[in-house]
């Protein structure tokens, strides 16, 4: 099965991003999410909806909005946006269901606890250290 999600975020609706994944960091992720949320609320201004996806270069940013969460995922132009998404739900879904406190408006602020998410989702996203090996 081919995976498209390379890196994902999620944060809470005020910016504050409480995971993220990512292979090759070029911005800190608390800067992400307020940029992020930035993003959003511009698009809900002039779109009345907020932002769904977004474009840069060759890279397709996917974003579910899930109560107080979004699911941001970036992924290659290449792989179709419904798999992107069936995929984002996936994860967020699993994510709602181990940590329903996060989606709540009396979570306690911790992100320490939620890095060990990524060894339950482990199979859904891109390895691009794998792939790279995998072209040759």
């Amino acid at each position: 099965m081919v995976k498209a999600i390379q890196d994902l975020w999620i944060q809470r609706t005020d910016g504050i991003v409480i995971f993220s994944r990512v292979f090759h960091q070029t911005i800190e992720d608390q800067l992400f999410g307020a940029l992020m949320s930035a993003l959003n609320s511009f698009a809900q201004e002039i779109a009345n909806g907020g932002l769904n996806n977004f474009e840069i270069k060759n890279i397709r940013f996917t974003i579910i909005k899930k109560g107080n969460l979004f699911f941001i995922a970036n992924s290659s132009k290449k792989h179709k946006e419904k798999k992107v998404l069936a995929e984002l739900e996936q994860i967020a879904s699993k994510f709602i269901e181990q940590y329903p406190e996060t989606n709540s408006d009396n979570w306690d602020g911790c992100i320490d606890d939620y890095q060990i998410f990524e060894s339950k989702i482990a199979d859904a996203l891109e390895d691009p250290i794998k792939k790279f090996w995998s072209d040759f």
